[in-house]
């Protein structure tokens, strides 16, 4: 399957570059200066558009945001927010004449208001805690919002303690229970809560989570499509997992209602569920509840299904029971006769219609990374991205007809930054099974020459290398230092069918390792052009776990390796990382109940192979995989007496999200590969 690059209607919309510009191959440099589109908002009336958009300050080393308008045919682009405190998160008045929207502008995180027209914004909220993830009632009256409280403490008394405990001397924390820590944040008590209060900002805000010991949305990477209002804006129906001590190791979230004013209890809507429900969606006449349901607990990359529920009344059906992809988002179309999703799809991110009576589904946007679907007019808008362009905001009909790009906002830097063109291929990999992979050519490619290679490994280990456009790990950036890019989507990928997700289950070196193995050859005999004997390889998470166990059991292919924030010690790791029900799946138990699963594939017993040169970089505040692991595995090389290099970040997480440190880390990177790729065979060997 070859898929070439210039079919994307977006390259239809390609600018010139501005008088003056200087044409170059990409670089961090140009990934960094591209304009993030986010949380956009159709008008009620569908005239408008309204999203948040990024802009990187490279002097502040940081991100800012803004609102920006665009109307749905995509003419009268513009700006609406300029505040340097930065704006985001916005929601429409029923009227369409304002906008409700989150800012620090205050000091604090609190609800403002502005009129579509410009104008100075007004102050809505003044809350003792910082608000986020805003909602606005259908009628306009109430907003939802979440806020950072200790389990049955008013925002008030929780910045009260907050104070007092900011003033103590000790500064130890006494623990009882798991999480102790979470991705990047350790945990000191407070959950995040819903919150309703008048769209004035004025009155008491009431907790409807107040008797939870629980978290909406669900954290790290929750945000307002966990919860949403009832037609009548009476109630709210939200996700939230409430499993008391078992939080590390469960993925039981359910679906709750409660009352706008607190006067009832929030009521469990899928108890007998006891795997992940999420993302509500009422139906335009408010007759029927949609939402996603995963069967398996404590397996987070279950496939989801879309469950439709009578509402009030209860009754549910499985509308996706027959459709082996995994819907991420979900929305109605106006008419309520289908449903819009986004699904991983061989490679891409795709766009469907899901027929809401027959659950049938069709593909309306396939190729490209297609995110947040949202009706308007007679077809849908979303944000779409590939591997030659950023995220731009997008309308297609609902029958897939008559495309359009709404936005262009990066044009001019995708004009003067050269980048490599892609393609799609297979190859037979583990059992013959067909297995899909994506290559990046060079930018400024000449066929009669030979490049080295970038081979990129995934992490997750259930995600995906697709067709998109990456602002960490980004294929362009080794086509425009002259690399060739190869991404193999192994077994336990996403988007090929839950099978092929779920083989990886119990085979984390078996399965996968053959994939890469024989889609490298595949790729290098497909490729003439790329030099076989110059061959780095990369990977990140799991991805790194991967580096260490390529470095003992294929210690003889690569010129050198990078390691970012990968396992050395399986078995270790299960203690000291955050979500323990992910190695509970993935290696079939525990430790104790099951330590051939953890020792069958685990890299510290193949170190005495280790041989190849290798960059370790980790980050001190991940809990993820912690900076244990890399220090250990830089230990290691250190005292086998491999060249090996550590790149740590005393500031950053699993992923790295500063801009100055994004720059370093790219520039290391890079460094690396073309020592020992771009020089002469190391002695001995590669």
């Amino acid at each position: 399957m070859n898929t070439p690059c210039g079919l994307y209607l977006v390259i239809a919309v390609l600018g010139v570059a501005p008088a003056g510009a200087t044409s170059h191959p990409f670089s961090v440099h140009d990934m960094l200066a591209m304009e993030r589109i986010s949380e956009f908002r159709v008008s009620p009336d569908g005239a408008w558009i309204v999203f948040t958009l990024r802009t990187t300050d490279l002097a502040e080393n940081q991100g800012r945001t803004d609102l920006w308008l665009v109307r749905a045919d995509g003419s009268g682009l513009r700006r609406l927010t300029t505040h340097p405190a930065g704006d985001h998160g916005a929601c429409w008045s029923p009227d369409g004449q304002s906008i409700f929207f989150l800012s620090t502008r205050s000091g604090s995180s609190q609800v403002w208001r502005i009129g579509i027209d410009g104008g100075e914004a007004e102050q809505v909220t003044a809350l003792a805690l910082d608000a986020g993830n805003l909602v606005l009632s259908p009628d306009g009256r109430f907003l939802a919002l979440t806020m950072e409280v200790f389990p049955g403490s008013s925002p008030e008394d929780t910045k009260k303690r907050l104070d007092e405990t900011a003033q103590r001397k000790a500064t130890g924390r006494v623990y009882d229970r798991v999480f102790v820590r979470h991705w990047d944040t350790w945990k000191d008590g407070r959950r995040s809560h819903l919150f309703v209060l008048p769209a004035s900002g004025q009155g008491r805000p009431v907790d409807v989570m107040a008797g939870m010991d629980a978290d909406c949305p669900s954290k790290p990477f929750g945000g307002t499509d966990e919860f949403t209002f009832t037609p009548d804006g009476s109630e709210l129906v939200f996700t939230a997992r409430d499993v008391g001590r078992g939080e590390p190791w469960s993925t039981d979230f359910d679906l709750y209602r409660v009352p706008i004013d607190g006067s009832r209890a929030p009521e469990c809507l899928t108890e007998a569920n006891e795997a992940w429900d999420t993302h509500p969606r009422f139906s335009p006449d408010g007759k029927t509840l949609a939402y996603l349901a995963m069967r398996r607990p404590g397996y987070e990359s279950d496939r989801f299904r879309i469950v439709l529920r009578a509402w009030p009344g209860g009754q549910e059906r499985v509308l996706t029971e027959a459709w082996d992809r995994s819907p991420e988002e979900i929305a109605w179309s106006p008419d309520g006769r289908s449903l819009w999703a986004t699904a991983a799809n061989l490679g891409q991110r795709s766009l469907f219609a899901i027929d809401a009576a027959r659950g049938a589904p069709r593909v309306v946007v396939g190729e490209g990374d297609v995110h947040s679907p949202a009706p308007s007019g007679e077809g849908v808008v979303y944000s779409l991205s590939h591997l030659k362009w950023p995220a731009e905001l997008h309308w297609v009909r609902a029958d897939g007809a008559k495309a359009r790009a709404l936005t262009r906002l990066n044009a001019q830097r995708v004009a003067a930054a050269r980048m490599g063109d892609f393609e799609q291929f297979t190859f037979a990999g583990h059992g013959g099974e067909t297995v899909y992979a994506y290559v990046v050519k060079p930018a400024d490619f000449d066929p009669a020459r030979t490049y080295p290679v970038a081979f990129l490994i995934h992490g997750g280990p259930q995600g995906s290398f697709g067709n998109t456009f990456h602002y960490r790990w980004n294929p362009q950036a080794y086509a425009g230092a002259g690399y060739a890019a190869v991404m193999v989507d192994f077994h336990g990928s996403v988007g090929y069918g839950q099978a092929f997700t779920d083989s990886i289950r119990g085979d984390w070196g078996g399965k996968p390792l053959e994939d890469l193995q024989k889609g490298l050859d595949a790729a290098l005999a497909r490729y003439p052009w790329m030099d076989g004997d110059r061959v780095a390889a990369l990977g990140a998470s799991y991805g790194g776990y991967l580096i260490n166990w390529i470095a003992g059991n294929w210690p003889d292919r690569f010129r050198c390796l990078v390691n970012h924030d990968g396992n050395l010690d399986e078995r270790m790791a299960y203690f000291d990382t955050d979500e323990l029900w992910f190695p509970e799946w993935d290696h079939e138990g525990t430790p104790w109940t099951n330590p051939e699963g953890f020792e069958r594939h685990n890299p510290v017993y193949h170190v005495g192979r280790w041989k190849t040169p290798m960059l370790v970089i980790h980050g001190a505040r991940d809990y993820r995989v912690v900076d244990a692991q890399g220090l250990a595995t830089f230990n290691a090389l250190q005292r086998r007496g491999i060249p090996s290099k550590l790149l740590y970040f005393p500031d950053e997480n699993h992923w790295v999200l500063a801009p100055h440190n994004s720059i370093l880390w790219h520039e290391t990177v890079l460094g690396w590969l073309d020592q020992w790729t771009k020089g002469p065979r190391p002695a001995g060997g590669r």
